[in-house]
């Protein structure tokens, strides 16, 4: 019998929407103010995801008042244009809708500011589809995945923790999740691959936004067969 979760933890980068361009682009920008050149914004991928700061400091071998810096330098192009510059995937939306439908209680869970990740799911219309939106602080607090997942739980009063799914695309998804003591599917449409995601511990591990749809409403799924 397939587990059925109450609780739908959803990651924001690489889960819900592709923002890929509008973070890499930032980061490019961030970086060209300590003389890095980046002209192929494809090795800014790995950027995507984990928290900014350690990604600066291990990637580009920061101070980690230089990543402080870095991170202020981004936010000067993400906050009014690499914001945008993104896009919900194919069926999202779609997807959102039947889980609210099911009664099944839809969450934000990203590493990426709370006040960042409310301004994009109010510009694609989202908000309403879920509950409570967790991310970390513009100070640099909960920027940890553990942190962001256990704020959600603390702040909805969630206590049983097998009704409860993290969904993301990295790494720092599933060791938030397995850190909390609650499941994690892992998503291939993301920027993470199947190796990261299994050897993170994945409990599962879906190819595309159906097939998400399938783990996450089994029951729906087994209906329209």
């Amino acid at each position: 019998m397939q587990q059925e979760y109450t609780y739908i933890l959803l990651d924001l980068d690489g889960t819900v929407t592709d923002s890929m361009e509008g973070i890499t682009k930032s980061i490019r920008y961030a970086l060209k103010h300590f003389g890095i050149e980046v002209n192929d914004l494809n090795e800014l991928r790995k950027f995507v995801g984990p928290p900014l700061k350690e990604s600066l400091m291990e990637f580009c071998h920061f101070s980690a008042d230089q990543a402080e810096e870095g991170i202020r330098k981004y936010r000067e192009r993400f906050a009014d244009t690499g914001i945008y510059e993104n896009a919900v995937y194919p069926g999202m939306e779609r997807l959102l809708q039947e889980l609210n439908e099911a009664g099944k209680q839809v969450m934000l869970a990203t590493g990426k500011p709370a006040y960042y990740a409310k301004k994009i799911l109010d510009h694609f219309h989202l908000s309403d589809y879920f509950k409570f939106v967790g991310g970390s602080g513009l100070d640099g607090s909960l920027s940890h995945k553990d942190e962001v997942i256990r704020h959600v739980l603390e702040n909805n009063d969630i206590r049983d923790l097998s009704k409860v799914v993290m969904v993301g695309d990295r790494k720092h998804d599933i060791i938030g999740a397995r850190k909390t003591g609650i499941d994690c599917i892992g998503v291939l449409y993301g920027y993470g691959d199947r190796e990261e995601l299994t050897q993170a511990g994945a409990k599962r591990i879906v190819a595309s936004v159906e097939e998400l749809k399938q783990a996450l409403l089994p029951k729906n799924h087994l209906h329209n067969q």
